[in-house]
C-alpha cells in the first residue's frame, strides 16, 4: 500500500463551500460526480503494444487534434455539470481510463472549466493497459488530508494486474469524507465466469472502508466508480452489501441509491439494446440523515445531457464515444457521468 501524506491547513476546520454559496438561508450543497474518461490517452507510446493503438502510427491514428478535441469534449461536458445549488460544478470528480496524470493536468486546464482551478490526484496502476483512476476536486470546496492506494490481490492469480484502488480523505462541508475511486475488473470472458474478480476488488472496498472507521468511527465513507457490475449484482449486493433501501443501512453499512435509478430504465452505459449503471456513487450509513449525519446524501442522478447522446446510425440513442467501429466520432465517453448531492443539515 502506498501512502501520500499532504500538510493539513489550519483551514480544514472551516466548512468550505460558503465562499461559492454566500446567501445564508441557501443550503450549503457539495455535488461529488464520477466519469468514466473512455480512453483518455495522450499521443505517446509509452506502454509497447498496449498504448500503440492510441499513437499516431496505430490504428486509431491517436494524433495531437484527436487528443486536444476530446480534452475539450469532455471539459464542455464536465463544465455543464452545476446547478443552482453548486455553481462550481462538483466538488469532487472521480475519474477512470486515464492513461495518466498529464492527461489529467491538460483537462482541468481546457477553457470552459479552468475557472474552476481544479487540481488532481493521480497515481501510476499495474493495470497492463496502462490506465488509471484519478481524482479531480475544488481546493475551494474540498481539501485532501491523506492520500493511499490499495492494490488488488486475488490468491493464486498472482500474475493479475488492475486498477489499483485511490482512497482520497479530505474536509467536505466541515466534515470528514473519504472517497474510495475505483475501476473493477471487466466481465471479460464473461459476467458470470469474471464476477469472483469483482467480488474481490468490492470485498477490498469494504476492507478500506473499515479500516477507516477503525479510525474514525463517524466519518463519510464514498466509493464511486465504473464498478463493471449493476447494482443488483453480486460484487455490490452482496460483497459490499450496498442496499437498495436507505432505511435499512446502518451507520458502517453502505446505501446505494443507482438501484432505483437502474430500475427506472436509466443507465450509463449500453450494450445490445440494453442500458446497464455501473458508473456507481455509494454512500455509507454515516452519511445518512436516519443515523444522525450532518452532512447528509439528498439524491443523485445520472448526466446524460443531450449532446452526450449519438443521434445517428446503429448507435442512435446510445453514449456517443470518441471511435466506434473504428471511426472516430469526436464524441465523448461511452460512459454518462453520474453524480450525488450532499447537503449539510446542520451548521
Amino acid at each position: 500500500m502506498k501512502r501520500i501524506f499532504l500538510l493539513p491547513l489550519l483551514a480544514v476546520l472551516m466548512a468550505f463551500g460558503a465562499s461559492a454559496q454566500s446567501d445564508p438561508k441557501q443550503p450549503l450543497v457539495y455535488g461529488v460526480a464520477f466519469y468514466n474518461l473512455e480512453n483518455l490517452f495522450d499521443t505517446i507510446n509509452n506502454n509497447g503494444q498496449y498504448d500503440l493503438e492510441f499513437s499516431p502510427n496505430g490504428a486509431r491514428q491517436w494524433n495531437g487534434s484527436k487528443y486536444w478535441s476530446k480534452i475539450n469534449n469532455l471539459a464542455y461536458c464536465i463544465s455543464k455539470m452545476v446547478t443552482k445549488n453548486t455553481p462550481m460544478g462538483p466538488a469532487i470528480i472521480g475519474v477512470s481510463e486515464i492513461e495518466n496524470k498529464s492527461c489529467l493536468d491538460d483537462l482541468v486546464r481546457a477553457k470552459d472549466i479552468r475557472q474552476w482551478r481544479l487540481q488532481v490526484v493521480h497515481h501510476d496502476s499495474p493495470d497492463r493497459r496502462g490506465v488509471d483512476v484519478g481524482l479531480l476536486y475544488n481546493p475551494r470546496l474540498f481539501k485532501v488530508l491523506d492520500v493511499t492506494n490499495h492494490r488488488l490481490v486475488i490468491p493464486g492469480y498472482e500474475s493479475f494486474r488492475t486498477r489499483d484502488q485511490m482512497c482520497v480523505t479530505g474536509i467536505l462541508g466541515g466534515d470528514t469524507v473519504s472517497v474510495i475511486v475505483n475501476h473493477w475488473p471487466s466481465r471479460l470472458g464473461g459476467q458470470e465466469r469474471s464476477s469472483y474478480l469483482r467480488e474481490a476488488a468490492a470485498s477490498l472496498s469494504k476492507q478500506i472502508a473499515d479500516s477507516l472507521w477503525a479510525i474514525r468511527p463517524n466519518q463519510g465513507v464514498i466509493i464511486m466508480g465504473d464498478l463493471n457490475d449493476d447494482p443488483q449484482d453480486k460484487s455490490c449486493a452482496v460483497s459490499l452489501g450496498a442496499q437498495r433501501d436507505e432505511k435499512n443501512v446502518g451507520p458502517h453499512q453502505f446505501y446505494n441509491p443507482w438501484w432505483k435509478i437502474l430500475d427506472r430504465g436509466i443507465g450509463t452505459l449500453a450494450y445490445k439494446g440494453q442500458w446497464n449503471l455501473f458508473d456507481q456513487i455509494i454512500v455509507s450509513g454515516t452519511l445518512l440523515n436516519k443515523n444522525g449525519a450532518r452532512l447528509c446524501y439528498r439524491t443523485c442522478k445520472v448526466n446524460n445531457f443531450d449532446f452526450l447522446f449519438d443521434t445517428e446510425g446503429q448507435r442512435q440513442g446510445y453514449p456517443k464515444r470518441t471511435f466506434a467501429a473504428g471511426a472516430w466520432l469526436n464524441g465523448y465517453s461511452d460512459h454518462f457521468p453520474t453524480e450525488i448531492f450532499l447537503q449539510v443539515t446542520r451548521r
